[in-house]
């Protein structure tokens, strides 16, 4: 069950990490948005003149961080549980702010915002996994 488990989670993080990395590399490289099509204006009001923080945060922890717990997550390491569930919140954390600054306008937003606490369920039956095997032992 933890070898499906690991694959499963793996490559959902994988997921979440091709998609972040080229858009967030987007949003660092033009902050104005215009490599992804994306006007300033959908800033307005919210806490961001630009989308280069937005950026950084979409590459770093969405991408970077998400590839990384996709390779533990292979490796079947102890943790990849626990970093599932926090790069899982942190995705929960990363829609609610985004749609609470420029508004619900993409059908990806509630699509990723499942991803999130898809892997923190995940995450979280990797964990009680490990438990359950380390009270047979």
């Amino acid at each position: 069950m933890k070898k499906r488990l690991s694959i499963l989670l793996g490559i959902l993080q994988l997921f979440v990490a091709i998609g972040a990395l080229p858009a967030g590399y987007s949003m660092m490289v033009e902050p104005d948005g215009g490599g992804l099509g994306m006007s300033p204006a959908l800033l307005e009001g919210s806490l961001f003149h630009s989308f280069l923080i937005p950026g950084i945060f979409l590459f770093t922890v969405n991408g970077i961080l998400n590839l990384a717990a996709a390779f533990f997550s292979f490796r079947k390491a102890w943790f990849a549980g626990y970093l599932a569930m926090l790069l899982g919140i942190a995705m929960l954390i990363w829609i609610s702010v985004q749609i609470a600054s420029v508004g619900l306008s993409s059908v990806l937003q509630p699509l990723y915002f499942i991803i999130g606490c898809v892997e923190i369920y995940m995450g979280w039956r990797w964990i009680r996994l490990a438990k359950h095997e380390k009270s047979i032992n």
